[in-house]
């Protein structure tokens, strides 16, 4: 694909790993258990503006952890498949339960279990410090890293192409 941004004007879903894209990966792990993870506010900016401008927001992970579900929570992100074992299962349920074409879907991921959804979305992106497995099927390599900006990198770029970007519903949450 000469110039992978022609395709974004018909971008209207977004779908998103969630460790090593909306995190940098690390997770801290607790002697009782519990697992933390930090996110990026600019990415949740994004993700909160798309949702609220109407585009269709999900999430895929193969992890669980309740704080990844109370932040997607106050995202107002209800489409969070969590402890999912093969993405491409649960990627092509939601395309059909959502009537969308591959085309309107922009998906990100970082590592070996994204490989097989990154080749049916119509647009395919990952940070810049994903896997060369999946860089190397991804139509779009973010600057930023995981955690660090890609998120709101990619959401950005679409909402700039179709004339959403800087809108009056732009300056606040």
């Amino acid at each position: 694909m000469a110039n992978y941004k022609e395709h974004l004007k018909h971008i209207n879903t977004f779908i998103f790993d969630y460790d090593g894209v909306l995190t940098d990966g690390s997770v801290i792990t607790t002697n009782d258990g519990d697992t933390y993870r930090t996110t990026n506010v600019k990415d949740g900016y994004a993700l909160q503006l798309a949702c609220k401008k109407g585009y269709k927001v999900a999430v895929i992970s193969g992890a669980r952890s309740e704080s990844m579900n109370h932040r997607m929570k106050a995202l107002q992100i209800t489409d969070v498949f969590t402890g999912v074992e093969t993405k491409q299962i649960v990627f092509r349920n939601y395309m059909k339960d959502n009537n969308l074409r591959p085309e309107q879907v922009l998906y990100m991921g970082d590592d070996i279990p994204d490989y097989e959804v990154m080749l049916e979305a119509g647009i395919s992106a990952c940070p810049a410090d994903a896997a060369e497995e999946i860089k190397s099927v991804a139509k779009y390599i973010s600057h930023f890293n995981g955690g660090k900006g890609c998120v709101r990198d990619v959401i950005e770029q679409v909402l700039k192409v179709q004339g959403k970007w800087m809108n009056d519903d732009a300056y606040h949450w």
